[in-house]
């Protein structure tokens, strides 16, 4: 049957089911990827489903049968594609008609990133108000990355990101946070977050395992319902979302979390029965909940990307599932299909992608996908569906009504109720592993030690996907209605009679009687997180803290903050008591409400929450052998003791580690970690893609540092290679600029200066000259530190040990 004459069927007779299975057109075999057998889904192994009749009622399709009639090509097209406000102007609209914009992690309101909801809800409305003046007459969605609240903006309500929300095992805690993340995107202006996540992460290697909520696709599927619900609403027949809700997002179809060695946008190399049973079941109940959008995944499965895998995307997830609503990309996913582009990927379309996540590739993207849908190549009856799919989904968010629904009321941002919900919520999301003597709650009175690099540090607290993408450089005065752990541990401390002292290194002149050590990993998000095991490193200092509060006889509660369970055996074993705080967001007080006693003895809440994730008992992932199984989690009530865990990793971590590798597109992975003193303020910025490098900016005199424990080097010492930093000189001054590489230094100011300002550079300094200038390579703890005047400015994207081809020349040696 022709799309045509089955979408008149459907209006005559009313019958929603022949809707959301339509029947897809046959693309020329040219614009569409081969699928080898084993990446071709079988349809009717698959659970069924079906978007709920009241998306669209037959009155409702007339109307956008109406509405295609009367669109042109280039107005058709248009539709199929989004573009990131950092690179399209409401401006731009008049000229093409773009469906949708979104305003991707590192893309503020007129280039702040840390604009306020008023200034959020003048940017939408801009471009709503440019859509509809505009040839196409039909206004864009507005999309965001509301992951964990409306994380992007400050003064938002943040909750604690999804694993945590997995350990308080409730759905009914899930619609609510859903309804309140909704009232608070909606209340800047803002129509469509990509949420909920339903990943079911399997390898805890993988950097987005904060992203899914648990192991078990039940609990996920589950939540995706619940979320969907809180977000959306309960659809009802004929008549929009309410002006205090938003279109939620099922992602990413699939298997995100199921790629081998848990890579990023990797390959799931599965079975078709093991791709449905641990990674499709979210996607049913969402669907029959109601979910608007779906969103392909970067991966890939048995070696055919999602985002041109027909067999997925419409034989499984329009037809089979019934899915109604819109397909839409991951940031310029669709480039990665074979054959194709960023600009140019009429396979993706074909496969049944209905909307091109197409940040900065939009123009070409555009002119590209017009030519061929003149050309035949994307068939029209193709371009008709997903131009009717993204019209259902703007007429169910009232925007194509004469009077549109209205979003836009700021002051549900960082509401008295929401901010009370995410409280309660990490309250709910604590796992306690260890509480020896019951140390905890700490009693009345008690004199407690706040330290460790986590005690007052909201980024390590709130995670990625706050602010920023990668949510690095988040501050306490970015949510100035939330409180850091340590603050709110001390506040309730002394509340009940004791005192209580935070001390980032331990240092306190009265002996405390509980030391409260918070750390665990520093904030990261896709790629960068991706580890090469599952160890958590503690560094020098940290070890050094712990061995003089055991020494001096005070009892150690740690509070471990991490996106995913590390085996951290050793941590444990040194602990009274071990608190799985996962990444909770800004509302500390809900970790002292259960670890704190009030004045009658008694926490304001117990320990209720449960692994969501198995607990490793060494550094190996996937978990084969856990220390805590998935659903273990003790309490106040129900008390129990620890028999000391394995502390051998049973595995090569020196192996695993980037010893030559300090600084990557951003990032400093294991076994280092990055060090700034209070002159230098940091923040992640594009350099040649989405937030891979950080920016430098000295303020006064000051040090810059990437240390760990030592490793030996002379290896590459003897091969000739060079220490390369990989930057951009953004404002050089007069002065020394000092590179330390171990224990010697080298003055390369003369090179900073001469270096083209503004462009990217590669300064290489030979191992040798910093050998030749005393340094012991055979125990390198601190491979780069960079020392410069008030002033100095610089984006750095790598920093690495690399062969070299050529004699480098040295700088001179800075004398001490």
């Amino acid at each position: 049957m022709r799309k045509s004459a089955l979408m008149a069927a459907i209006l005559l007779s009313g019958s929603w089911a022949a809707i959301g299975r339509a029947e897809q057109p046959q693309a020329p075999a040219a614009a569409t990827m081969p699928t080898a057998p084993d990446a071709t889904a079988n349809p009717a192994l698959w659970p069924a489903a079906q978007s709920p009749s009241s998306f669209s009622t037959a009155k409702d399709e007339a109307r956008i049968s109406a509405i295609i009639a009367r669109m042109t090509l280039e107005q058709k097209v248009g539709q199929l594609i989004q573009a990131d406000t950092s690179a399209i102007t409401p401006e731009d609209l008049a000229q093409y008609p773009l469906g949708s914009i979104l305003a991707g992690g590192n893309s503020g309101p007129y280039g702040d990133e840390r604009a306020d909801g008023a200034t959020w809800n003048k940017l939408v409305s801009a471009f709503h108000d440019a859509s509809r003046k505009s040839g196409a007459v039909v206004p864009i969605l507005f999309g965001v990355d509301a992951v964990h609240g409306h994380s992007n903006l400050p003064g938002a309500t943040i909750f604690p990101h999804n694993i945590g929300l997995g350990a308080a095992r409730d759905p009914a805690l899930i619609q609510r946070i859903g309804a309140a993340t909704a009232a608070e995107i909606a209340g800047t202006g803002v129509d469509w977050t990509f949420a909920p996540t339903l990943a079911v992460p399997q390898d805890l290697r993988w950097g987005r395992s904060y992203e899914g909520y648990a192991s078990d696709p039940t609990l996920v599927a589950a939540y995706g319902k619940a979320m969907v619900v809180g977000l959306q609403g309960k659809l009802v027949a004929g008549k929009p979302l309410h002006s205090s809700r938003v279109a939620a997002t099922a992602k990413h179809f699939l298997a995100d979390g199921g790629t081998a060695d848990g890579k990023d946008q990797g390959d799931a190399k599965i079975s078709e029965s093991e791709l449905i049973a641990k990674h499709a079941m979210g996607y049913p109940a969402a669907i029959n909940a109601g979910a608007l959008t779906v969103m392909a995944s970067f991966s890939t499965w048995n070696g055919a990307k999602n985002h041109g895998n027909k067999s997925l995307l419409t034989d499984v997830l329009k037809n089979r599932m019934g899915f109604a609503g819109i397909v839409v990309g991951d940031w310029n996913g669709h480039g990665q299909i074979p054959g194709c582009t960023v600009t140019d990927c009429p396979a993706a379309i074909n496969a049944g992608l209905d909307l091109f996540m197409a940040p900065d590739s939009w123009k070409l993207l555009f002119a590209n996908t017009l030519r061929e849908a003149r050309e035949g190549v994307i068939p029209q009856a193709r371009i008709d569906d997903a131009v009717r799919r993204i019209l259902r989904v703007k007429l169910k968010l009232g925007m194509l009504d004469a009077k549109p629904v209205k979003r836009g009321n700021p002051a549900m941002v960082g509401a008295a109720p929401h901010l009370a919900l995410a409280r309660e919520a990490v309250a709910k999301s604590l796992v306690l592993l260890k509480n020896e003597g019951s140390v905890l709650p700490l009693r009345p009175g008690a004199n407690v030690l706040i330290t460790g690099t986590g005690a007052d540090d909201m980024a390590m607290q709130a995670g990625g996907w706050t602010i920023t993408w990668q949510g690095t450089d988040t501050k306490s005065a970015d949510f100035p209605n939330g409180q850091t752990i340590g603050q709110a541990i001390a506040s309730q401390v002394i509340a009940a009679g004791g005192q209580a002292a935070i001390s980032a290194n331990g240092t306190v002149l009265t002996k405390p009687d509980v030391a409260v050590v918070v750390l665990g990993e520093r904030p990261y998000a896709e790629f960068q997180g991706d580890m090469p095991d599952i160890a958590f490193r503690t560094t020098a200092e940290e070890e050094a803290l712990i061995a003089r509060l055991k020494g001096q006889g005070t009892r150690i509660v740690t509070v471990f903050l991490s996106g995913r369970p590390m085996f951290a055996s050793k941590l444990i074993n040194q602990s009274d008591a071990f608190v799985a705080a996962w990444l909770p967001g800004t509302q500390g007080n809900g970790v002292a409400d259960v670890l704190v006693a009030k004045a009658n003895g008694k926490a304001a809440r117990d320990f209720t929450g449960k692994l969501p994730f198995a607990w490793p008992d060494d550094a190996r992932s996937p978990v084969d052998k856990p220390a805590f199984p998935a659903g273990y989690g003790m309490s106040y009530a129900k008390p129990s003791s620890l028999a000391k865990l394995n502390e051998d990793p049973r595995m090569d971590l020196s192996a695993a580690a980037s010893t030559d590798n300090f600084f990557v597109r951003g990032n400093v992975p294991a076994p280092w970690h990055l060090g700034v003193d209070g002159a230098i303020t940091v923040r992640s910025v594009d350099l040649s893609a989405q937030e891979d490098a950080r920016q430098f900016t000295w303020n006064a005199d000051g040090v810059l540092s990437i240390e760990g424990s030592p490793v030996n080097l002379m290896r590459q010492l003897g091969g000739g290679f060079v220490l390369l930093l990989d930057w951009r000189i953004d404002r050089a001054v007069a002065g020394p600029v000092k590179v330390s590489f171990g224990d010697a230094t080298v003055d390369i100011g003369d090179l900073v200066r001469a270096a083209p300002a503004g462009s990217i550079t590669q300064t290489r300094i030979s191992l040798r000259c910093f050998h030749d200038a005393g340094a012991n390579l055979s125990a390198v703890g601190a491979p780069l530190r960079l020392a410069a005047p008030a002033g100095f400015t610089a984006t750095l994207r790598n920093a690495k040990i690399e062969a070299a081809g050529d004699i480098v020349p040295c700088p001179p040696v800075h004398q001490k």
